[in-house]
């Protein structure tokens, strides 16, 4: 750290990292990442789906993690949760299928059958 702006450039990094994974917000993307989840790529997904949120400028999505879903076969896994609508849970989310699930899915409210695991409770 060289100078007072710096620091701030970099607090302000950490506040909007910290957005995205705490509060309340209309729609939540739970990354597992239990050992079987980080071991079949999961940690790649859960970066990828940040940055995604990051750069859409969306202030109303969150992604955070748990530990593992029980389903280590279907590792990389990801629960979404939208406001009002049944949760949906997809497996063998990669960075690709991040992609595609957070375009159709996230934005705009179709499911990705594809990678589908589960829908509702």
């Amino acid at each position: 750290m060289k100078n007072l702006e710096e620091l701030k450039e970099i607090r302000e990094k950490v506040r909007k990292d910290l957005e995205l994974r705490t509060g309340k917000h209309r729609i939540k993307i739970v990354v597992c990442l239990g050992t079987c989840g980080i071991a079949a790529g999961a940690r790649e997904t859960m970066n990828t789906l940040v940055d995604l949120v990051a750069q859409s400028n969306r202030s109303d999505i969150i992604v955070t993690t748990s530990g593992c879903a029980g389903f280590c076969e279907q590792e990389p896994m990801i629960q979404v949760y939208i406001e009002d609508k049944e949760p949906v849970v997809y497996g063998k989310v990669d960075s690709k299928a991040a992609k595609e699930i957070f375009e159709k899915h996230i934005l705009n409210g179709q499911i990705v059958e594809e990678y589908l695991f589960s829908k509702g409770k």
